[in-house]
């Protein structure tokens, strides 16, 4: 049967000062949707992409420990025991196998879908069209790894990288194919390179793959991740389920699913890799200059979100965002290319081409800002 998890975790540090360790990025409610009131999470989004996919009783959340009340307080339709929470984040190969740990002791013949937490993706049709030729790709070969491709925009350094090989019949859909190498963060130059050649395209970070088949290769690949999340399978739906997790999940090897299992995977015959590509628009809502990106802009290129008054006078290229309260004003007179994002407690201001530096900016902020 068919099964979903969405992965959840992450700290969001460069969306700070909104993103805080006890509410990061996939939980922040800041996405602006047209033709709908109000903004969602990113994480309710995610969700409910996932109608018509999978059925609810077989969506899953990965995520930590910590946010299980906040979820379940937005996201009602999760159940305790459809959050598989991790006690500390460990990377995604972690993620993924905690899953494919639990679907397989759950359903022998359990296929799942990986899905993420921090990406706006639309249309969702084509989007479920795409996620429904992953899952019928690995229903005709349970060997197959699924993976789903973005056609880059720009050479992105930040961003994995899948090869497109030969096509595969897929039901007459013409989107799935042979992935030849998976290339993680390039630099600029190859990325460049490979948006040139037209053959390259953004690995999209979202799978489809075998539960079993998962983890007879994590076993092959990163036998200490398989060898403590098979303690956590035994234990699960048992009273020793949490304690157990506890015990186990801080220790294990701590690696993204790119290396530890995607890349070996590509060169073992045992496996074929196959891409899905999918044609929609699809942004990483990893930073402010992206999060802008979800924002019309005025006829100055500037981007105004939150309550409260804006006024940016002479300026242009200006990102700001605003957390309340509904009485404050936010003024810019002459600025270009600032973002500036305020909360109750903390103000940022840094120039648009300084945002991938925040991080070390993060890590001087007082603990209990964090």
């Amino acid at each position: 049967m068919r099964y979903a998890m969405i992965m959840a975790g992450g700290a969001g540090t460069r969306l700070w000062p909104m993103s805080r360790a006890d509410k990061p990025k996939q939980l922040l409610e800041f996405i602006e949707r047209k033709g709908t009131s109000g903004r969602r999470s990113l994480l309710e989004l995610s969700a409910a992409r996932l109608e018509g996919i999978v059925p609810p009783e077989r969506r899953y959340i990965c995520t930590g420990e910590q946010y299980r009340s906040a979820i379940r307080e937005k996201l009602r339709s999760f159940t305790d025991d459809r959050i598989l929470g991790e006690p500390v984040g460990r990377d995604t190969v972690n993620a993924v196998g905690f899953a494919a740990a639990v679907f397989q002791k759950l359903d022998k013949d359990a296929i799942f879908a990986v899905l993420t937490a921090d990406h706006l993706i639309e249309p969702d049709s084509t989007f479920a069209r795409c996620v429904d030729v992953g899952f019928k790709l690995v229903e005709q070969d349970p060997t197959r790894f699924v993976t789903f491709a973005i056609k880059p925009t720009y050479p992105a350094t930040g961003f994995g990288y899948v090869e497109c090989g030969e096509p595969i019949a897929d039901g007459g859909a013409k989107l799935s194919h042979v992935v030849e190498r998976f290339v993680e963060k390039p630099d600029l130059h190859r990325a460049t390179a490979y948006v040139e050649s037209g053959h390259f395209y953004w690995n999209a970070g979202m799978f489809v793959f075998h539960a079993s088949t998962f983890m007879d290769r994590l076993a092959k690949f990163k036998p200490e991740s398989h060898a403590g999340l098979k303690k956590i399978q035994d234990a699960w739906g048992t009273p020793k389920q949490r304690v157990v997790i506890d015990e186990v999940y801080p220790n294990l090897p701590k690696i993204s699913v790119d290396y530890a299992v995607m890349e070996p995977a590509s060169k073992d015959p045992s496996v074929t890799i196959a891409m899905v590509k999918m044609d929609l628009d699809w942004l990483d809502v990893g930073s402010w200059p992206s999060y802008g990106e979800t924002l019309t802009p005025d006829k100055s290129a500037n981007r105004v979100s939150g309550p409260g008054q804006t006024i940016i006078h002479g300026g242009k290229n200006n990102l700001v965002v605003t957390d309340g309260p509904a009485d404050h004003t936010v003024a810019l007179l002459g600025c270009e290319n600032l973002i500036v994002v305020r909360t109750p407690d903390a103000t940022l201001i840094m120039p648009r081409d300084k945002a991938q530096e925040l991080k070390d900016l993060h890590a001087k902020v007082r603990p209990e800002l964090r």
